[in-house]
């Protein structure tokens, strides 16, 4: 059985990847070994196959002796650590979640149902760097893959609605602190008209109590129309990362433009997009549904009605879920050549955790 070291294992993607795990019985195939930066010594899960305590994730010694490592411990460990145990001489695979190395020419962007064939070139080709990609790029490759397998795509705009677990735990969490400041508010004043009340709770998100540590400024009741750092193009980081990461992950032989504006919103967990998607040639819908629908097991096309949109194309109808459906499929009135459409997606699932589990199956 190949050793397989986990750092990270306790966060928020960690814990799906565990769960996921769990419930695939993955652990019977691998000899598990648990990293922590302060947990070392400690008992480690009790898991099928679980070497029984928690090493060092900085001792070099012991993550060489990994034949495979996942981190899900974010791009500062990965920057510090990664080139140190390269340069040690280990030469074992390596799976990350952070961004830190999607864009390294010695690493393949992973994303199972999409590319693969790719992964399997790259491991015949002596990759070991394999790295999950943006969550919301994954979630919309994997609703459109039909199109871009069928290569019709000329370009696509993506405005997304991005949950507050895309920010990380904390955030999560805050999000639900300013949910509960805002309730015990009108909970103490039941008798406010609506607009007063708004008046009201608008002035209290400004006040130093209000809890936005983590985000900076109200989630609740609110968006935030950026996400991640400015560029000089004036996209943020995270807008940058649809066309650069898309394009790597379909090893485009001309670079198919992705561009948009990226929101964080009040869902918990679960991203959405509404996408406007540029074909190359005009397409009948009943063929781009059946592409849509028949390019991967995990792609659900939801009818393009309001019953059916509003019970199966939200972050609550999806939570929890691997499905990613695709809405709202229509052609615009601006061109034939012009679709619309609207998919949403879990994030901690195939925006993160389960590409470095297929990943991981793939390499046993």
């Amino acid at each position: 059985m190949k050793k397989v070291g986990f750092i990270g294992w306790r966060g928020m993607v960690g814990s799906v990847l565990m769960e996921r795990m769990l419930q695939e019985n993955d652990f019977a195939a691998i000899k598990s070994y648990f990293f922590s930066t302060s947990l070392g010594g400690e008992k480690a899960p009790a898991l099928n196959g679980a070497y029984p305590e928690v090493l060092n994730s900085k001792d070099i010694s012991q993550l060489k002796e990994m034949d495979i490592l996942i981190s899900c411990q974010g791009g500062d460990y990965t920057k510090e650590i990664f080139p140190i145990l390269r340069n040690s001489g280990w030469n074992g695979y390596w799976i990350d979640a952070a961004s830190s190395l999607r864009m390294e020419e010695d690493a393949l962007i992973i994303l199972d149902p999409v590319n693969r064939d790719k992964i399997e070139q790259a491991l015949n080709n002596g990759v070991k760097n394999f790295i999950g990609g943006n969550c919301t790029v994954s979630l919309m490759l994997i609703g459109l893959h039909g199109l871009f397998k069928e290569g019709l795509v000329d370009w696509v705009s993506s405005m997304t609605y991005q949950a507050a677990s895309g920010a990380g735990a904390k955030n999560m969490m805050e999000l639900l602190s300013q949910m509960k400041f805002v309730g015990d508010y009108l909970a103490k004043n039941p008798s406010l008209g609506a607009l007063e009340i708004e008046k009201k709770i608008s002035q209290s998100m400004g006040e130093s109590d209000f809890p936005k540590e983590n985000f900076g400024h109200p989630l609740a009741l609110n968006l935030l129309p950026w996400i991640d750092t400015e560029l000089a193009s004036g996209q943020s980081k995270e807008e940058w990362k649809a066309q650069v990461e898309a394009n790597k992950i379909l090893q485009s032989r001309k670079i198919i433009p992705i561009d948009g504006t990226c929101v964080r919103v009040g869902a918990l967990r679960c991203h959405s997009q509404a996408l406007t998607i540029k074909l190359n040639r005009s397409v009948d819908l009943s063929t781009i549904e059946n592409l849509i629908k028949e390019a991967n097991p995990w792609v659900k096309l939801v009818a393009n009605n309001k019953s059916a949109s509003l019970q199966e194309l939200t972050p609550a109808a999806v939570s929890g879920k691997l499905s990613i459906p695709v809405g709202r499929l229509r052609k615009m009135t601006i061109g034939d050549d012009y679709l619309n459409a609207f998919t949403c997606g879990d994030q901690l699932l195939w925006g993160a955790a389960e590409p470095l589990r297929c990943m991981l199956r793939q390499l046993i």
